[in-house]
Parts: structure tokens; C-alpha cells; sequence
């Protein structure tokens, strides 16, 4: 049939273009590193088999003479081009799988292979259908009893199988996998055509086989230049898996088996290992199913745990959180065991913040919750509510808390160490028993309580829930609510306390005092509703409205010839207020007042916040022609020092150096009173130029130590309380009436006093008008 040289030149030829592939192929898998490495190599593997197995072929069927008896040689070189092709085939598709977005691990490159395998026995099941007695769709050209045949077949139907399953399932882009199991599936028929040839003695057939195998294998070559899909690999998502092409196959040997047996075919064993192989895949894959199916149910319970506890922990300090407290708290309830609920708040932490800066807050934070964990019996329950907020769940009764509460101020309370020094802090403790609360809010509400009331008692203490603190708290919020609108509902006044001169007891000032009455509360103290007016921002309000009321009055008393001036108290926040020296100026505008008229008085609280501030707030109240008077001196916040820097006035004496100690009659001094302590102020007072006031003068001992040291003021129950406008205005009129004498008030063992002389009165009128006119002029 072929010259002597036709055939080897042929052979030669198509070995060589069959051997190309494999050799860029191997080119291919040099260049290549990662992941596409290794595929590239198993391709290059099992591209080298089947050019090898086909060249084998082509060579055999080719060389061997034609006529000659060709059953046992035949069958032999077949089968050994089929094992090669078929080796070869199952590398292609190893490589495949191998290959960047195919199959990210094992298990998802053997679902693959089960999913391809399925695709595969179908495929083949029906072409053995379509080929087999009685259907014999090739007619003459039927391949019989060739396990060559078998074999290749078997790898066609697997590759492409492998290559659809591969197609649907890889991520996007997927063009490079799909054009790489075309070129294996391609490839794999080749190899099928070449080993049908040599088994049917089909010189032609394997030649056509040869002739397109180096172009299945440029096709494998293109793909490895096409982009790697992206990282995710192939859908995980095991909802969407094995939907339609795990039905279909099965369907489609259904319908197959059916037509077979009616057209009159039988089953040969080959027919009935595939039915098993695609029963056995399917099988195998729904197992692999269920159990991805249970996984992700498992991992979906444990995330779920996951995030359960985090929403339930805190970040930074590792310890519960609010939400974690109250499920512990919840849990706690449904037991008969006492349990005690602390609650912690750490002092000054907001100054560490400041100074030391955030990072360094947050180390101290993660410190505590350290120290609460490990100071804590097993079964507590240490939380972090928020901020620098901690609460502590235990199981035990109030007594045994508190003795743990104790020993908490002193581990939490401990230095805290750090790069740039110690950092120091206490805490403060709240203790709220089970038993006083109905539920777990009120609970936390009690701890809460109890915690506030420790932080107002001094702070770095323990505090118990205490019942009275319902009524205080109860009571703080009906007076807030309350005070909001008490200048709109008139509830407010004025009472005004004299201020005399002394020894004359002439009225020649007043302290304006602020009053609330309030149509069911009846009288609010001062000292209860002031401090909360500071707490709530309110104090801005009130204080401006006292002092246009103050101001109101001080031009009526001025109008009607009154020799008199008005002072008001001034608190912190309002001091450093920076609209304040405003409003001072447009309230004497207002009420046409002379600013020398007004005093407004600070306290030594005051002085005991940032003093140069202090100064430039006083000095620009003092600019508007205001007098500046320091009150309650003697309370223990001011010094000597201090004092001679103020800009003020006035120094009005507190009630604690005139009252106590006890005023002491001097030796020889014909039964005169003198305390020490205030002789010191006054003088003091005046070597600074200060007018001096002594304050909370209630009997008349305390008034002739008062004069015996000096001091020309006085101011107190002695010489009357804080009374309506109305009320002052009479005494003033009194006092200044032709011919008014104003009793002084006796000192005890004093003899009574001889009838006055014509001159008496007047004299003592004048010492009072020479009083008037110099704290006037001061």
C-alpha cells in the first residue's frame, strides 16, 4: 500500500509534530511559578504519554504489512496505545484539576472528580447504547471486542466530563480552564481515533488521529496563557451544588436503558459496570454532600458561638460586656441561690486620659480587668459596662461582698506601672443585694445607687443600697424637673440679709439670697437645689435672673434715697462663663445701678481652681466698676499668699472662725470678749486695704469679740435673717428716720448701759453714716 520511503518519512513527520506539543508543553511549565506550576508539568506528563502512545501506534500500524495476520499483533499494540493513551489522559486531567481555579484543596478537586466521573459513565453508557446490537448507529464500522477501544473510550467520556463539570464550576474567568479541557478532551480523542486504528487495522483512521493530536495539545498550550481566575476557586456554596448535571446524567442512562430494552438490546457486563460506576458516583457524591452539608452546619454553629460570645464580650479588657452581664444576670435569676451585684467606677480615670493620653488609658483598663479576674472566686462574674464602668456578679450574701468589695478598692487601687511613671487611681464601689430588687434592672439600678451615693460621700469607698436612696434619687428628680420652669411659674424670689455696721448696728448692705417655693414641695432649701442647678447647667439661668432681680431692687432702694448696696453670689461656673462680665454690664444698664453699688461675691471654692485664671475673670469684673468681695474666708482653701493677688475688695470672715473657738475675756480688759483667730483676719485684712465683714454673728459675745477685734461689718442671725425686699426696706427706713436709735445688743456681764446724752444719738448716727460711706468708698 505505502513506497518504502513514504511510509517512514510519514511516520517520521507526524511523530515529530506529535512530539512538539510535549516539548512546549514542558517549555510551558518551566516558565511557569505558583500554583499553575505543577498543573502545568502533570499536562506536560500526560501529553508526553499520549504523543508517545500515538507515535507507537502510528509507527505499528503503519510498518506492519497489511496482509498479514494481524489478530494477535494488532490487539497487542492497541492495547498498549490504549494504556499509554489512557495514562496519559488520567495525568491531562490530574493537571486539570491542578491548574489555578479548578479545585482549591482535596476535597473540592475529589468532588470534582466524582461530578466528572458521573458525567463520564453516562456519556459513555449512552454512546454504548447508540453503538451497540441492536441500534449500531456506526453500521459496519462498529468496533467488536477491541479492549483498546474500551479503554480510550473510557477516558474520552471521563475528560470531557471532567472538562463540563470544570467548565460550570471553576470561578470567573473561566475561558482559560474551559479552552484547557477542550484541548484535553481533544487530546483524549486522539488518542481514541489512533488506538481504533490500530485495533481495526485502519491505517487511515490513526493517521487522522496523529495528524490532530499536536493540535490538541496547542490548544492546551494557548490556555496556559490565559489570566488564573480569582482566589475563591470554585463555588463553595453548598446549596448550589450538584443542581441540574446531577440529574441529568442519570436521567439520560434511564432514558438509554429504557430505549435498549425496548428495541430488543441486552446488557453486557461493560453496560453493567458503568450502570455501577454511575450508581456508585452518584452515591459517593451525595455522602460528600451531606457531609459538606453537616460541615457548614457545624461551622455555622460555631460562628454563630463566635459572634454570640463577642457580642457578649468586651473588646479591649476581654471581660463581659453589659449584654453579657444581664444574660448572667437573667441565668442568676432562675436559681435560689443569693447572689450580690457590685458596681465599680474608677476616680479620675478621665484626668489619666488626659494627660497620659488614651493608649495609656486603655492599659489601665485592660490592668483592671486583669486584676478583677484574677481577685475573683470561680463562678464570679467580672463585666466592663462601658467607659471606665465595671460591675462584678457573686454568688454570695452582702456581708461576704462587701469584705470582697473591700479588698477590691486596694487591688484596683494599686499603681499601675508604666514607661513614662506610675499611674495612680481608686475606685469606688457600689453593693446592691438581690433581695431589695424585683428584677435584673432594678437590680443594676440599685448597684447603681449605691454606687453614685459612694462617689458623693468621698469616693474610694463602699457603699451598700440603701432604701433612702430610692427617695433622694426620686426626690433629686422631681426637683430638676421642677426647677427648669420655676422662673417662668414665679416660684423664685428674693431674700435679702443685712449687712451692719457695727458697733452702730445700722444697716448699710444686704445679701441678696435666693428662695424656692414651690406650690407642693413647699420650701426647697438653697443647699439642695443650688447644687443641682450646677450639676444640670441650670446655674447660668438662675444667677442671671438674681442678678436682675438684684439690681431691680438696688435701683428702688437707691431711688427712694437709700444710702445702701446690694451683693450676690457668684458661682464658679458662672465666674468663668465668658459672656459673664457682659451680663454684669448690661444688668447695670439695665437698671441704671451704680457699679460700685454691686458686690459680687466668690468663694473660696472658687479660689481653689486654676488662680490665674481666677485673677484675669476677677480684673475684668472689676474693669466695669463692680465691687469684688472673697467670702466664706476660713473654710481652708485660700492662703496668705493667695490672698494678697486677688483683685477684690471685701473680705467677709467665715462663720466657723467667729463662732468657735469660744471667744475669751481678756485679763484687766473690764469684762471685754476677744477671738484670736479673728483679730488675725482683721487686721490682715486691713494691712491689705480690704474691708473687712465677719459673717454668722449670732449672740452678742460673738459681736463684742467682733468689735473688740477691729471689725466695723458684721452680718448674721444677730442682726437678722434673709428677709423680703419689703421687710430690709423698713429697716431702712427706720434707721435713717429723725431721731432712730438702734438698741446694741448686749454682751453677757455687761451693766446696763446709762441713759444717752443729748449728743448720744447723734454721735452714734454719725459713727454709722462714717461707716455707710467708707465700705462705699472701699
Amino acid at each position: 500500500m505505502h513506497g518504502a520511503f513514504d511510509v517512514p518519512v510519514l511516520a517520521v513527520v507526524l511523530g515529530l509534530a506529535a512530539a512538539s506539543g510535549p516539548v512546549l508543553l514542558a517549555t510551558t511549565a518551566r516558565r511557569h511559578t505558583g500554583p499553575r506550576r505543577v498543573g502545568q508539568w502533570l499536562l506536560a506528563a500526560g501529553g508526553t504519554l499520549v504523543a508517545a502512545a500515538t507515535v507507537v501506534g502510528l509507527v505499528g500500524v503503519l510498518t506492519v504489512p497489511h496482509d498479514a495476520h494481524p489478530s494477535a499483533p494488532r490487539a497487542d499494540l492497541a492495547t498498549l496505545v490504549a494504556v499509554g493513551v489512557t495514562l496519559g489522559g488520567l495525568l491531562l486531567c490530574a493537571g486539570l484539576l491542578r491548574l489555578p481555579g479548578a479545585a482549591h484543596d482535596g476535597p473540592a478537586a475529589l468532588r470534582l472528580v466524582l461530578d466528572g466521573l458521573v458525567i463520564g459513565a453516562a456519556l459513555w453508557f449512552v454512546g454504548w447504547v447508540l453503538v451497540a446490537e441492536p441500534t449500531r448507529l456506526l453500521g459496519a464500522y462498529t468496533p467488536e471486542g477491541c479492549l483498546a477501544i474500551v479503554l480510550t473510550t473510557v477516558t474520552l467520556a471521563v475528560a470531557a466530563g471532567l472538562t463540563f463539570i470544570v467548565g460550570v464550576r471553576s470561578s470567573s474567568p473561566r475561558h482559560g480552564l474551559v479552552l484547557a479541557g477542550g484541548g484535553v478532551t481533544l487530546v483524549t480523542g486522539c488518542g481514541l481515533t489512533v488506538a481504533a486504528g490500530v485495533c481495526r487495522s485502519v491505517p487511515g483512521v490513526a493517521v487522522f488521529g496523529a495528524a490532530l493530536l499536536p493540535f490538541g495539545l496547542l490548544v492546551v498550550i494557548l490556555a496556559s496563557r490565559a489570566p488564573d481566575p480569582s482566589d475563591d476557586g470554585p463555588d463553595g456554596d453548598v446549596i448550589r451544588r450538584g443542581t441540574a448535571y446531577a440529574f441529568l446524567p442519570m436521567v439520560a442512562m434511564a432514558v438509554s436503558a429504557v430505549y435498549h430494552l425496548v428495541v430488543g438490546g441486552t446488557f453486557t457486563l461493560v453496560a453493567v459496570v458503568a450502570g455501577i460506576v454511575e450508581g456508585f458516583g452518584l452515591v459517593t457524591r451525595q455522602y460528600l454532600a451531606l457531609n459538606d452539608v453537616r460541615g457548614y452546619a457545624g461551622r455555622l454553629a460555631e460562628r454563630e458561638a463566635h459572634f454570640r460570645e463577642l457580642a457578649h464580650t468586651d473588646p479591649l479588657t476581654r471581660l463581659a460586656n453589659r449584654r453579657g452581664l444581664l444574660r448572667a444576670l437573667q441565668q442568676q435569676q432562675a436559681t435560689n441561690t443569693p447572689y450580690v451585684l457590685l458596681g465599680l467606677d474608677l476616680d479620675g480615670f478621665k484626668n489619666i486620659n488626659d494627660v497620659r493620653g488614651h493608649d495609656v488609658g486603655d492599659a489601665v483598663l485592660v490592668e483592671v480587668g486583669r486584676r478583677l479576674r484574677s481577685n475573683l472566686r470561680p463562678g464570679d462574674l467580672a463585666a466592663r459596662l462601658g467607659g471606665d464602668e465595671f460591675a462584678v456578679l457573686m454568688q454570695a450574701r452582702p456581708a461576704e461582698a462587701e469584705r470582697v468589695a473591700e479588698r477590691l478598692l486596694g487591688v484596683v487601687g494599686a499603681p499601675y506601672h508604666d514607661s513614662a511613671g506610675e499611674v495612680f487611681l481608686s475606685v469606688s464601689i457600689g453593693v446592691a443585694d438581690h433581695a431589695d430588687a424585683a428584677d435584673v434592672e432594678t437590680l443594676l439600678r440599685n448597684a447603681d445607687l449605691a454606687l453614685r451615693y459612694a462617689k458623693q460621700r468621698g469616693k474610694n469607698r463602699v457603699e451598700r443600697y440603701d432604701v433612702a436612696y430610692d427617695r433622694l434619687l426620686r426626690r433629686r428628680t422631681i426637683l430638676e424637673h421642677e426647677l427648669r420652669g420655676a422662673i417662668e411659674r414665679d416660684e423664685l424670689s428674693l431674700a435679702f440679709q443685712p449687712v451692719v455696721a457695727i458697733p452702730s448696728i445700722r444697716p448699710v448692705g444686704a445679701e441678696a439670697l435666693l428662695r424656692w417655693r414651690h406650690p407642693e414641695l413647699g420650701n426647697v432649701r438653697p443647699d439642695e437645689f443650688i447644687p443641682l442647678a450646677e450639676e444640670c447647667g441650670m446655674i447660668g439661668k438662675l444667677g442671671s435672673w438674681v442678678l436682675h432681680q438684684a439690681c431691680h431692687q438696688l435701683s428702688i432702694w437707691l431711688a427712694d434715697g437709700h444710702d445702701v448696696w446690694v451683693s450676690v453670689n457668684v458661682s464658679p461656673r458662672e465666674l468663668h462663663a465668658r459672656e459673664y462680665v457682659s451680663q454684669v454690664t448690661q444688668a447695670l444698664r439695665a437698671h441704671r445701678v451704680p457699679p460700685q453699688r454691686l458686690v459680687l461675691e466668690i468663694t473660696e471654692h472658687a479660689v481653689a481652681t486654676d488662680l490665674d485664671e481666677l485673677i484675669r475673670r476677677l480684673a475684668a469684673l472689676r474693669a466695669t466698676g463692680v465691687r469684688i468681695a472673697l467670702d466664706d474666708f476660713g473654710a481652708g482653701y485660700s492662703s496668705l499668699g493667695q490672698l494678697r493677688r486677688l483683685p477684690i475688695d471685701i473680705l467677709k470672715i467665715d462663720h466657723s472662725l467667729v463662732a468657735g473657738p469660744e471667744p475669751v475675756r481678756v485679763p484687766n480688759g473690764e469684762g471685754r470678749f476677744v477671738a484670736p483667730m479673728v483679730d488675725v483676719v482683721v487686721r490682715l485684712g486691713h494691712q491689705l486695704g480690704l474691708k473687712v465683714i465677719a459673717e454668722g454673728v449670732t449672740n452678742p459675745t460673738e459681736l463684742a469679740a467682733v468689735v473688740e477685734a477691729g471689725c466695723r461689718f458684721g452680718q448674721g442671725q444677730l442682726f437678722g435673717w434673709g428677709v423680703p425686699a419689703e421687710h430690709l426696706e423698713a429697716m431702712l427706713e427706720a434707721a435713717t428716720s429723725p431721731g432712730a436709735r438702734i438698741p446694741v445688743p448686749r454682751t453677757p456681764g455687761d451693766s446696763p448701759a446709762p441713759p444717752a446724752g443729748p449728743g448720744s444719738s447723734s454721735a452714734q448716727n454719725a459713727g454709722s453714716v462714717d461707716s455707710a460711706r467708707e465700705i462705699r468708698q472701699a
